[in-house]
């Protein structure tokens, strides 16, 4: 009973809490997994997008499993509610700046990390602190960790842009990021490879492209221009966009697959998505018409996850139902995070 209720999804979220519970809710090989996994475990940079509901799933899926670890969250919190929510999920939190040396050596070398650190959203205006985040910090992390197994977050944004008939970037394509951000999050790769490879460490790099739920993401930034009447751009006309709580299950099963030397992973939908046929979507729903700017160019930032599917299944959430969900949320003006992604840029300038 309790399987058949885990697997079922509400045609709306009504709440943050339902919505929360949903990006968190752990699968019976994510319970597996913890259920034999040695060590405590810390995650590193928690309090963004994707941490909470990251680190959550983890501890629901300790409880099920009937295991009992310590788990860390790790961040600057620079606000207090950031803190007390990861606290509430039964996480202990150590606030401090992770490119402090001092601080960074005073944390404990817990056997499991999953690093979420790094930069993007302005990255343009402060490059040196920009490749200090992406490159320098995580040669600092693989070093102190380097008796730990790492899952590390990368990004599809290290692959060129490619025709959409090419079905999207390979891990065993060569990566020619566009732009320093993009430069930066290679440098993150290379460093996390550099430590599995000196010191043994059991590594797994995941690119995600781009993980999508109601209040951020790709579609909550399509939906926002077409209900508030303003042109899509069409530019980048193709994009991969996965439920996050799908992303969140495949990157915890992929601590049990981590290696030495490092192993790389894309994580994303199985579609390719168009940007106009998705803005037509949340028009139908909106009961607004589209506006357009520009014309599918005929590259986009395209990656295929076909060997995360062939080790963990494909999505259980499809993205027509994020969509609805999506639209939902935004009709009932429930809070965004106001965090655009971006995806339109094709310079690398973000």
């Amino acid at each position: 009973m309790e399987e058949e209720i885990m697997n079922k999804y509400p045609e709306k979220i009504t709440n943050t809490e339902e919505l929360e519970e949903l990006l968190s809710r752990p699968s019976k090989e994510v319970i597996e997994l913890l259920k034999h996994l040695d060590g405590d475990i810390i995650f590193l940079g928690i309090a963004g997008k994707i941490g909470p509901s990251l680190a959550s799933m983890v501890k629901r899926a300790c409880d099920l499993a009937g295991v009992k670890k310590r788990i860390y969250g790790v961040s600057r919190f620079r606000e207090a509610d950031e803190q007390q929510h990861i606290e509430n999920l039964g996480i202990e939190t150590i606030k401090g700046d992770l490119l402090d040396r001092n601080f960074l050596e005073f944390l404990p070398r817990v056997k499991n990390v999953f690093f979420l650190a790094g930069m993007k959203f302005g990255s343009e205006n402060n490059l040196s602190l920009t490749w200090a985040m992406n490159a320098l910090l995580p040669a600092m992390v693989a070093d102190h960790f380097k008796d730990s197994r790492i899952v590390a977050y990368s990004t599809g944004c290290v692959y060129p842009l490619v025709p959409q008939e090419s079905g999207g970037s390979l891990e065993t394509d060569t990566p020619l990021p566009i732009g320093e951000y993009a430069q930066s999050c290679l440098g993150r790769e290379r460093m996390f490879e550099y430590g599995s490879t000196r010191y043994g460490t059991s590594t797994a790099i995941i690119r995600l492209n781009y993980a999508v739920e109601p209040r951020y993401g790709v579609l909550v930034d399509i939906a926002q221009k077409v209900k508030n009447n303003q042109p899509v751009d069409l530019t980048m006309g193709y994009f991969n966009a996965i439920w996050q709580g799908d992303a969140n299950n495949a990157v915890v099963r992929a601590l049990g697959h981590a290696t030495s030397p490092a192993w790389v992973l894309n994580i994303t939908g199985e579609e390719i998505l168009s940007v106009k046929a998705v803005a037509q979507a949340f028009g139908m729903i909106f009961g607004k018409t589209p506006q357009f700017t520009g014309h599918e160019a005929p590259t986009a930032l395209l990656s295929n996850s076909g060997k995360a599917f062939a080790l963990f299944g494909k999505p259980k959430v499809q993205i027509e139902q994020v969509i609805k969900w999506t639209a939902h949320w935004m009709q009932e003006d429930h809070k965004l995070l106001g965090k655009p992604t971006h995806f339109e840029v094709r310079d690398g300038k973000y």
